[in-house]
Formats: structure tokens, C-alpha cells, sequence
């Protein structure tokens, strides 16, 4: 379960970690939208924002992105539209989240979140 501990609120059950190098380069890609009801934690090896990095080719549906700092504190957020080339968060991550675009507001800047 991803939760908000700062709102004190649950944002999604199923949370998925995508550990490898294959499934952090894959994604959402081909995803069908109607199957995405889960949060897709990518872990970077270090905090970077160049590394956190991240594109939409080949995602057909908007999403909403976390980016989170090693104590899994989110340090940006993003709404993200298909096929958008590129996204660099405003500062650097430990985990990027990706999410159903209605859970956007779910989290703020400066929450603390847990899974």
C-alpha cells in the first residue's frame, strides 16, 4: 500500500517496484489504461535529477508522477501527457512513483509517504 503519511490517507493498494534495469526502461509503456490501478515505484541507485529523468513514448494515457527523496519525501510532482519527450524533476530523487492521473492530489510537495 502507498500511504501519505503527512495527509494520513491511503493512495493506492497495490504497489508495484519495478527493480530492474528492464522494468524501470519499460514502464507504463503499452500499459493499458484500464489496467493501471496501481503505483509503479522505480528506485534509483542515487538521488539525481538526471537520472529521474523520464519520458511518455509509447504511454497513451496521462499520469501523475512523484518524485521522492531516499527518506521518501516528495521533492516534486508532475501530470504527465502521453507521448511527452521528456520530464526532469526540480530536484533530485531516490524513487520516482508513477500513478493514475487522479491521484495527483494526493501528495503534495514536502509529504512523507510509505510502502
Amino acid at each position: 500500500m502507498l500511504r501519505n503519511s503527512t495527509k494520513a490517507i491511503a493512495i493506492v493498494e497495490d504497489v508495484r517496484i519495478a527493480e530492474s534495469f528492464f522494468g524501470r526502461l519499460r514502464g507504463l509503456m503499452f500499459e493499458h489504461r484500464s489496467d493501471f490501478n496501481y503505483a509503479l515505484v522505480m528506485p534509483l541507485s542515487q538521488d539525481s535529477r538526471i537520472r529521474a529523468s523520464i519520458h511518455m513514448l509509447f504511454v497513451f494515457f496521462p499520469i501523475a508522477v512523484f518524485f521522492v527523496d531516499e527518506k521518501k519525501r516528495v521533492v516534486d510532482k508532475a501530470l504527465l501527457k502521453p507521448f511527452a519527450l521528456n520530464y526532469t524533476p526540480k530536484k533530485p530523487c531516490r524513487y520516482i512513483i508513477e500513478l493514475p492521473q487522479e491521484k495527483f492530489s494526493c501528495a503534495e510537495v514536502g509529504d512523507l509517504l510509505e510502502w
